[in-house]
């Protein structure tokens, strides 16, 4: 991903009906907006040596806390 990427234009990007999919800690996810200040963040792929919950509902914060760390980003539009 582009080094001058923002949050801001994640953000947009997932508020005009794109997946994102990218890499956290080892563990592939999904992330998409599902209501105001709500995405859910789905794993997709598990590394056994750090265990994560299949699904999770998160807030904005915690997005923006991960978006510094998000690795190999990738977008799909949602139909």
């Amino acid at each position: 991903m582009d080094k001058n990427y923002e949050f801001q234009k994640m953000e947009e990007e997932l508020s005009n009906g794109y997946q994102l999919y990218f890499t956290y800690v080892r563990n592939r996810y999904l992330l998409f907006k599902t209501a105001d200040n709500c995405y859910t963040q789905k794993l997709l792929t598990d590394d056994p040596k750090n265990p994560q919950p299949r699904l999770s509902i998160i807030t904005k914060k915690r997005v923006k806390e991960m978006f510094p760390y998000m690795e190999e980003m990738e977008y799909k539009v949602m139909i």
